[in-house]
């Protein structure tokens, strides 16, 4: 049932988000007052460290989350869409699962390159896991595709044993590795916003304005696969192009969201489901007030990763888990009672 307008839920998240992006500027090991965050950002009041910690350190975590929690909301929209299931999240194609291998497989393997190994100022496990992520995804598409079609029902089969195969395959390298590797494998896989550079911020900020301006030109698509495939070609959707061409944006925006930051679980199910139940499931509306529920949400859950065990860190994956698990589940409840 809807209970919002959805301009405006749009528009007040659009207010929310740089509200909140404000307030974590402010908030860290080292707080910084609000007055000491405008002389900076004015160049009127600040020392080298207020600058270095507001501009190179925080500034580029908070877009970062931004922009990665855009994706994974966004894509998690579009993968409930086009599986007519709205308990379904971009990692049911297998680009999570594939990108927790590439990287696993670059700690395991390159040893000591990987604090040093770069490519486009990126890590070696960020490239393992981009590429990673693509090869499973696309294994997963060629399993499902026939000469007939692609198939909603064997991708998501194709999709739960390349994840189970990723799993063994993950449990063998942690068997192989010291230590230190198993740590790093460990620490990936909770998610991490805490290597945020303003290359990455670059390179993610370019996958989220590409997902942003093209996934709006299949919302009448997605809306018309809702009533079923069938029903999509008798309306003139060509239902092969737009699965094949979403299925390539969401490998693509996933797969480099969890290069940079790792698996953050939840917010690709959580938010697009909370979303539709707020204003429905026209995708006209549900993708981009996703994005900004899911940047919103992604800013909150890391500010708190920084400053729940001061001077340590939490990884930002297992507070987005504990903040959106519980309300999931109380709306989840909610909607019961009315039925």
């Amino acid at each position: 049932m809807r209970r919002f307008s959805a301009s405006g839920l749009i528009w007040a998240l659009a207010i929310i988000l740089p509200v909140v992006s404000l307030l974590s500027m402010t908030l860290g090991t080292v707080s910084i007052s609000l007055g000491e965050l405008l002389g900076a950002a004015s160049h009127q009041v600040g020392s080298n460290q207020v600058d270095t910690i507001l501009f190179d350190i925080r500034l580029p975590r908070i877009l970062l989350a931004i922009f990665v929690g855009a994706v994974l909301s966004s894509t998690g929209a579009v993968m409930q869409g086009l599986f007519r299931n709205p308990l379904a999240d971009p990692s049911l194609i297998g680009v999570s699962s594939g990108a927790s291998v590439g990287a696993s497989l670059m700690i395991v393997s390159a040893g000591g390159l990987i604090q040093t190994g770069a490519l486009l100022g990126l890590s070696l496990v960020a490239v393992g896991a981009f590429v990673g992520g693509f090869v499973a995804t696309l294994l997963v598409y060629r399993l499902a595709t026939s000469g007939i079609g692609t198939s909603v029902t064997t991708m998501l089969l194709a999709g739960i044993a390349i994840a189970a195969l990723a799993g063994a395959l993950n449990s063998l390298l942690s068997y192989f590795s010291d230590n230190d590797m198993l740590r790093q494998i460990s620490l990936w896989q909770m998610g991490n916003l805490s290597g945020a550079s303003w290359t990455k911020v670059t390179i993610m900020a370019s996958v989220a304005l590409l997902l942003m301006s093209l996934f709006p030109r299949d919302s009448r698509a997605l809306n018309a696969l809702l009533l079923g495939e069938s029903e999509a070609r008798h309306l003139g959707v060509d239902v092969q192009a737009v699965k094949r061409r979403l299925i390539i944006l969401t490998a693509l925006g996933v797969g480099v969201c969890v290069a940079l930051a790792g698996l953050v679980g939840f917010v690709g199910l959580i938010i697009p489901h909370m979303v539709r139940l707020a204003i429905g499931p026209d995708h006209r509306w549900l993708i981009p007030a996703s994005a900004l529920a899911g940047a919103t949400l992604l800013v909150v859950a890391d500010t708190l990763a920084r400053i729940v065990v001061v001077p340590a860190e939490l990884p930002t994956g297992i507070l987005t888990a504990l903040l959106g698990a519980p309300f999931f589940v109380a709306l989840l409840l909610q909607q019961r009672k009315e039925i």
